[in-house]
């Protein structure tokens, strides 16, 4: 496990508990409301960890690029980016 996800993998894995956990409210029947607040908890979970990672990942990767003087590296990481944002725009 890398250091810089240390948190991020330990949120995943509350994240996988949330959806066990809703997966066994269905199977109890519970109450249509009461598991859709459950999956907007997850989801809203999962929101705030993808943002982590994104940070992640430009503080690092990004900024390594930029400070590394290869524009090749510089449009890469640039065109991999606006690639995820127009993904996470739909």
């Amino acid at each position: 496990m890398t250091d810089k996800f240390t948190k991020e993998i330990v949120r995943m894995r509350k994240i996988e508990g949330q959806a066990r956990g809703i997966a066994k409210m269905m199977e109890d029947d519970r109450y249509c409301i009461d598991i859709l607040q459950q999956f907007s908890a997850m989801e809203a979970a999962l929101r705030s960890t993808k943002m982590k990672i994104l940070e992640i990942h430009t503080n690092h990767c990004v900024e390594e690029a930029l400070t590394s003087g290869s524009k090749a590296d510089q449009k890469e990481k640039i065109a991999e980016l606006v690639n995820l944002f127009g993904k996470m725009g739909k």
